[in-house]
């Protein structure tokens, strides 16, 4: 009978996990992993605010660019801990070698020798899980990027510099390399 109940505990478990890890907000997305023990968790009565500095570029041009992935794996973990979508406010500025990336996939493909964008879909996940996406209006100008081939979820910013320090001001913490 004690080993019934344990065998049923573990596949309760098991059950558990598979319906959070597919009820994450970015289901293709990373999650920190578990650690016993640890001390500092998320917490779901916190508002998180942060802002991601996307001012680096992939290493290769056909990988999604690394601060869109950790934005969606933090994301994901705070869902993993029950931190409610409206505590979650999560904003991504691209600027300097990030910019090339706020690009539609047609635009993109004609700059970069045919490679589709491998950031799109992930930008639109982000951006359905509720992500503010900003873009440096002079990083815009110096790529000579056609604002009208900026994809739609991105809204188009006089400078990061601004954008960034605005954010800061309203009590977001930012993240970037």
């Amino acid at each position: 009978m004690f080993r019934n109940l344990i065998l049923c505990t573990s596949l309760l478990a098991s059950c558990v996990m598979a319906q959070a890890q597919s009820a994450l907000p970015i289901p293709d997305a990373a999650v920190a992993r578990d650690v016993p023990g640890a001390k500092e968790l998320p917490d779901p009565n916190r508002t998180y605010k942060v802002v991601f500095d996307v001012g680096i570029a992939a290493d290769k041009i056909d990988e999604v660019n690394p601060m869109l992935a950790v934005t969606a794996r933090y994301i994901n973990t705070l869902a993993k801990f029950g931190v409610p979508a409206d505590h979650r406010k999560i904003a991504v500025v691209f600027h300097q070698k990030g910019t090339e990336i706020i690009q539609s996939n047609e635009a993109y493909k004609a700059r970069n020798n045919g490679h589709d964008n491998p950031n799109v879909t992930i930008i639109r996940e982000l951006k359905k899980a509720g992500v503010d996406f900003r873009v440096c209006g002079q990083a815009v100008m110096g790529a000579k990027i056609d604002p009208k081939n900026i994809q739609p979820e991105i809204q188009l910013d006089l400078w990061a510099l601004t954008t960034l320090v605005d954010f800061q001001l309203d009590g977001y913490v930012h993240i970037g390399r």
